[in-house]
């Protein structure tokens, strides 16, 4: 009888291996992908099947309304991205590799590029915040504010209050925040005395939607009243002003705009909001024109914006584009570092071509380990190729950033690992302009200061089982 059972088992067993097989094979996923997926079925019977569910379905098995609802959107919009037709023509005089980057910003972004613009790098929260709350008091109409992670904190506080008083002057104030990425950090009582005062403070997604739990939303942006926008890395959170325990720095970059870039942060918050309550917020009024003073401005920015639902992963696009059409140099900042097999190969390729490839990346994390033991074995690949990779250790590195040539960059939400390329919602700010570049780009250097250069010959003298580790780490990265 025992016997019996045993066979019984092995077979049922074998039919579970089979059936999930076919399935996540018939997926089509990147083979790295999906060999993973069928590694943890391996390795966890039933629960694996469990975290696929929650965490591995892609958006278009179960989001039947998608195609209506771009169609919708796009209808909707139309006269706002009408209106920005003319300054998509003004920025034609870019050339080389930053017309054929707007070019593939403008097609699987459908983002056009502005140009009456004023942008002004704010570095870490000791900049950022400051400028966000002089904004936010300023404000006449309206205030949207959207944030992957929002602390119960006495920063929070701070914006309780002035956000209460805005109300009271009757301006609008709606916010969404994402319930994962909060769930830690948000207290119940802190969103019931948010809506007391009027305030619209909504999740992103319900948390008992366990079928779309994986799907985050990770971007960051701040409007007042349509014409000032906020975007960058920074959430709300007084740990970005004193950092978690064991850190003596939160290393971060965000970026104000004014200007025609900020109707299209507007239109990014105005469908976000729609996802997470139904109500449109598609008005005229939303979506003034740029302050008069600008009539003649010529800075060049695009925002770009990927997501699970979205067909190119137009950020991984993005950031692939910057690196091979980079001739000079590439000089990019991240707190995580896991590559999926075409970024792994742009940068080799660079580095190989003779391109001055420099990747900073946060030395260890704040609660997470696995990412940064993955990340290794990543770093070795392309340390080996010639890039120099330097490990950010005055703080938590989490600034996104990516400089090209001195003339491009990029500053925003997305981290460069899978699941920004992939599964969280994100968004970019694309600037075309050397005087930015060339300030970012200083601002990195600076940073050098503070890091120490990973090398392959001391990384391979580290024990076998610590780079065993990291092999194993490595295998789950395209789930993480």
């Amino acid at each position: 009888m025992p016997a019996q059972i045993a066979t019984g088992l092995s077979l049922a067993f074998a039919a579970y291996l089979a059936v999930t097989a076919v399935y996540i094979i018939s997926e089509n996923r990147r083979p790295s992908a999906t060999f993973a997926w069928m590694l943890l079925f391996f390795v966890l019977p039933g629960a694996g099947v469990i975290v696929y569910l929650l965490f591995g379905r892609k958006h278009r098995q179960f989001g039947q309304t998608a195609t209506l609802m771009r169609h919708e959107f796009a209808h909707r919009l139309a006269p706002v991205f009408a209106a920005l037709r003319p300054e998509q023509g003004r920025a034609l005089h870019l050339t080389g590799p930053g017309a054929s980057l707007a070019e593939l910003v403008r097609n699987t972004s459908q983002s056009a590029v502005t140009t009456r613009n004023e942008v002004r790098i704010l570095q870490n929260a000791a900049e950022a915040y400051p400028a966000l709350i002089a904004d936010l008091k300023s404000a006449r109409s309206s205030i949207h504010l959207q944030y992957f992670s929002w602390n119960t904190d006495e920063l929070a506080e701070d914006l309780l209050r002035l956000l209460s008083a805005k109300v009271a002057e009757g301006v609008d104030v709606r916010i969404v925040y994402d319930p994962v990425g909060s769930l830690l950090m948000l207290k119940r009582s802190y969103i019931r005395r948010m809506r007391r005062a009027g305030i619209r403070m909504e999740p992103f997604s319900k948390l008992w939607r366990l079928h779309t739990i994986s799907y985050r939303n990770h971007r960051k942006i701040a409007v007042i009243d349509g014409c000032v926008g906020h975007t960058g890395g920074l959430n709300i959170g007084g740990e970005h002003v004193t950092p978690p325990k064991g850190f003596a720095l939160w290393r971060d970059t965000n970026i104000r705009v004014e200007g025609s870039a900020v109707t299209l942060l507007q239109a990014v918050f105005a469908v976000d909001w729609h996802n997470a309550t139904g109500e449109y917020v598609f008005r005229p009024e939303a979506f003034p024109p740029p302050p008069a003073r600008l009539e003649n401005a010529r800075l060049p920015v695009q925002m770009t914006l990927s997501g699970p639902d979205s067909q190119w992963q137009a950020i991984r696009q993005l950031y692939f584009s910057m690196i091979t059409t980079a001739r000079k140099r590439v000089y990019m900042q991240s707190p995580f570092f896991i590559l999926d097999p075409s970024i792994a190969e742009a940068l080799k390729a660079a580095a190989l071509s003779g391109v001055d490839v420099r990747v900073m990346i946060s030395a260890r994390g704040t609660n997470q380990y696995v990412p940064y033991w993955a990340a290794n074995t990543y770093m070795e690949e392309i340390a080996a190729a010639g890039a120099t990779v330097l490990l950010y250790e005055a703080g938590y590195l989490h600034a996104k950033t990516v400089i090209t040539d001195g003339s491009v960059c990029s500053i925003g939400s997305a981290n460069i690992d899978i699941r920004s390329f992939s599964i969280n919602y994100e968004l970019n700010a694309v600037i075309y302009d050397e005087a930015l570049s060339a300030e970012l780009e200083a601002a990195f250097l600076r940073d050098v200061a503070d890091c120490r250069q990973f090398t392959v010959e001391e990384y391979r003298s580290r024990s076998a089982l610590v780079r065993f580790r990291d092999s194993v780490a490595r295998l789950f990265s395209p789930l993480m």
